[in-house]
């Protein structure tokens, strides 16, 4: 019996988180969609901010190149004589011919800043463009994601109610496929699986100390403790009364047990398997027959596909009568059905039926009887 250890607990509190919309999953991925939000509209601010700079940056080069050879032009065209008194009288060192000099000097150089300026600009802007598209492409993906998780989640919710109202007929491996889309490690999903598929082991009392503490505003520890002591008690008062035994184990743990004494995964069962071993349950046949199989070098997967041998109590008489006519103990193992389709009576019928015609029954292959 799985009881509702420490470890079981924080198990069981981190599935039913990924139950709610408080799922760590779900914010989680509604943090990465608002800072991817808040990333794209940045961006987008810059954006345009940078186009702005790269259009101003792109009109200045070309109003500087155009004066320029504007004012080179004009200054070509001006003699000094022409303006001699003018100049003399102001004082003004007016020289044409330096002038222009400098201006074709100075101005290559100062175009060549501004493109680089832009050029500069041009890469921020792909820098933003990248961001920004990274920023979308994540949102995209945050809402497939979150319809996957939405939809696992979905899932989960389901599995525990089929599970809560005792009609879990989900395989293990159904179980442990979508626990691994939650992250959960392999030995988590295994023990989880074993909760679901067996609740009435942990899960039962899980559930009833959350509605407690919904119900007491209590925490779940006070919920836990005041629950024991209440529960511990009832049961001594009621014992003492009618002074009867307490039942620490009902047959389903029982048989758990007993299959795991026995070197099984019970979790290898359906819960059909189970409730067919329990309506035939005998365990003093149950543990012979197993016995009786590893003594003859069987694999316990035979058991396991054919879950009726387990109870059968013609099992080692039947095997014994194969053997008896020659049959090979791993040919028997091969051909379970064998033992499926007679009991001891048919079986020696159908032997003798093979002799009456002449046959050998060991050299008849298991397969055609």
């Amino acid at each position: 019996m799985k009881m509702l250890t420490t470890e079981v607990t924080k198990l069981l509190d981190k599935l039913y988180n990924l139950r709610g919309e408080d799922s760590e999953i779900l914010v989680k991925m509604e943090t990465e969609r608002t800072n991817a939000e808040e990333t794209k509209e940045r961006t987008s601010e810059e954006k345009k901010v940078l186009q702005n700079k790269i259009e101003s940056l792109t009109e200045e080069e070309r109003i500087l190149a155009e004066e320029g050879d504007k004012l080179v032009s004009v200054l070509s065209n001006i003699r000094t004589e022409d303006f001699k008194i003018v100049l003399e009288k102001l004082n003004i060192d007016f020289d044409p011919s330096k002038i222009s000099e400098k201006v074709s000097s100075l101005l290559p150089q100062t175009i060549n800043k501004v493109q680089m300026e832009t050029e500069t600009t041009k890469n921020e802007l792909v820098e933003v463009e990248s961001e920004m598209n990274s920023a979308v492409a994540t949102i995209e993906e945050l809402a497939i994601r979150k319809d996957e998780a939405l939809s696992n989640q979905a899932r989960l919710n389901e599995y525990f109610d089929l599970a809560l109202n005792g009609n879990i007929n989900i395989t293990r491996d159904a179980i442990t496929s979508l626990l691994e889309k939650f992250d959960f490690s392999e030995d988590e999903q295994r023990e989880a699986a074993k909760i679901l598929m067996f609740p009435e082991d942990a899960l039962y009392e899980y559930e009833n100390k959350q509605k407690s503490e919904a119900n007491s505003g209590m925490s779940i520890s006070e919920v836990f403790a005041e629950a024991k002591e209440n529960s511990s008690s009832i049961i001594d008062e009621f014992t003492r009364e009618v002074n009867i035994p307490v039942m620490e184990k009902n047959p389903r743990e029982e048989l758990v047990e007993l299959l795991t004494s026995l070197g099984f995964d019970y979790l290898d069962f359906t819960n059909s398997d189970i409730e067919r071993v329990l309506y035939n349950y005998d365990e003093e046949v149950i543990r012979s027959n197993v016995d009786y199989a590893k003594e003859k070098a069987f694999k316990l997967d035979m058991f396991i596909d054919n879950v009726e041998l387990l109870y059968d109590k013609e099992f080692k008489e039947k095997i014994n009568k194969l053997i008896e006519i020659g049959k090979d103990p791993f040919d028997i193992y091969l051909n379970p059905n064998i033992l499926m389709k007679y009991n001891c009576e048919t079986l020696n019928s159908t032997i003798d039926k093979l002799i009456n015609s002449g046959l050998d029954p060991k050299m008849v292959p298991l397969i055609a009887y």
